[in-house]
C-alpha cells in the first residue's frame, strides 16, 4: 500500500476505533448509572449521540474507503475494509430502525422488557470493533 494512503486510512480507522470504543463501550452503559438519569431521558441522550456517532462514522467508512482504494492495497486489506462497512451498513439499515422504534414506544410511556435487537447490535458492534483493530493493524503493516 502506498505511503499516503496508508498513514491516511490507519489514522482515520484508529480515531473510528476511539469514538466506537469511547461511546459504544464507556459513554452509553455509564449514562444510566448516572444520578437522576430516568430510562426515558438515557435513551433520549442515546438516541442523539449514537445519531451524531453513525453520522460521523458513515463519512469515516467512506473516507477509510477511498483512502485504502487508492493505496492499492493487499487483498486482507480490502477484504477488512468492506467487512467493517458492511457491519456499519447492516447496524444503519437493518439493526438501528428497530432500536429506533422499540424507544419511541418507551418513551411514549410504555413498559417492555430488554430487547433481543439491542443485544444484535452490541454483538455487531463488538465485531466492528474487532474489525476496526484489525484493520488498522494490517494497514499498519502491509507491504
Amino acid at each position: 500500500m502506498n505511503a499516503a494512503s496508508a498513514a491516511v486510512a490507519t489514522a482515520l480507522t484508529f480515531v473510528w476505533l476511539g469514538m466506537v470504543l469511547a461511546i459504544s463501550f464507556l459513554e452509553a452503559p455509564l449514562k444510566f448509572r448516572a444520578p437522576g438519569v430516568t430510562t426515558p431521558i438515557g435513551l433520549g441522550i442515546g438516541r442523539l449521540v449514537f445519531r451524531a456517532l453513525n453520522r460521523v462514522e458513515t463519512v469515516l467508512a467512506l473516507a477509510v474507503i477511498a483512502a485504502v482504494a487508492t493505496g492499492a492495497p493487499p487483498l486482507r486489506v480490502g477484504v477488512l475494509t468492506a467487512v467493517t462497512a458492511l457491519l456499519l451498513a447492516a447496524q444503519l439499515t437493518l439493526v438501528r430502525p428497530r432500536l429506533n422504534r422499540r424507544s419511541d414506544r418507551v418513551l411514549a410511556g410504555e413498559t417492555l422488557p430488554r430487547s433481543r435487537a439491542h443485544l444484535v447490535y452490541i454483538f455487531a458492534e463488538s465485531l466492528k470493533a474487532l474489525a476496526l483493530l484489525a484493520l488498522g493493524i494490517s494497514i499498519l503493516t502491509a507491504r
